[in-house]
């Protein structure tokens, strides 16, 4: 079953159960999206994807509304283009995002300000180093539930990491905020992967960056391999 509607004034077709975003995409039209990833369950948890379809009273997520007949869709209108940039600017003034280059060209693109709010609560917390795969710096967490949805049931089902806390100490933690290596964790790498701020990384990288020679690195990982 296909279904027919107007996009940014042009008629595009879809099939059954295929969201705004799908479409978009489809059809070469641009929306920007951050807690959307292809391997893991669309949540509409960011709100970047934002458009504005004609009679509903807010704007909404194009990665989970599904296409209607007889919509119109405008996935760049004033409104949007607005929302979009707030939404940047709030997760600027919050945490550390000088490591999430989509995002920081999201930033340049709609024009959003570093300095919008300076008076908002930047996270800040100490880098956890607790395993030989990765560390996790929650500083740069914009908390987009990618991690947690590959460790759990749309990937590995290990269910080692979660959120933790409520409100504005919502953060993404561990059962009892125990070690990666007292956890269920089996260190695949998948969160890692699918982090989009940097706040998940490989403990490669980060001792590269933290100034450790290659050869260091090599002596530190012989070294791990002997103890086990």
């Amino acid at each position: 079953m296909t279904v027919t509607f107007l996009m940014d004034g042009k008629e595009v077709t879809a099939q059954d159960e295929q969201t705004l975003l799908d479409v978009a995409r489809e059809n070469g039209i641009d929306i920007p999206t951050i807690c959307f990833h292809e391997a893991t369950t669309a949540n509409a948890v960011c709100r970047i994807c934002v458009v504005e379809v004609e009679g509903q009273r807010v704007l909404q997520p194009a990665c989970i509304v599904k296409a209607a007949d007889n919509m119109k869709v405008q996935t760049r209108s004033e409104k949007v283009i607005r929302a979009r940039k707030t939404i940047l600017e709030m997760l600027s003034a919050t945490m550390d995002l000088s490591e999430a280059a989509d995002i920081q060209g999201m930033m340049k693109e709609y024009g959003a300000s570093d300095e919008r709010f300076p008076d908002a609560h930047r996270r800040e917390t100490d880098v956890k180093d607790d395993n030989p795969m990765y560390i996790r710096d929650y500083s740069k967490c914009l908390l987009c539930w990618r991690c947690v949805q590959v460790c759990a049931d749309d990937a590995q089902y290990t269910f080692a990491i979660n959120f933790d806390g409520r409100g504005y100490e919502t953060q993404i933690g561990t059962f009892f905020d125990k070690a990666i290596p007292e956890t269920s964790c089996v260190l695949c790498g998948q969160c890692v992967a699918v982090c989009p701020t940097g706040a998940l990384k490989s403990k490669r990288e980060y001792l590269l960056q933290q100034g450790v020679s290659p050869q260091e690195i090599s002596v530190m990982n012989t070294g791990r391999k002997k103890r086990k």
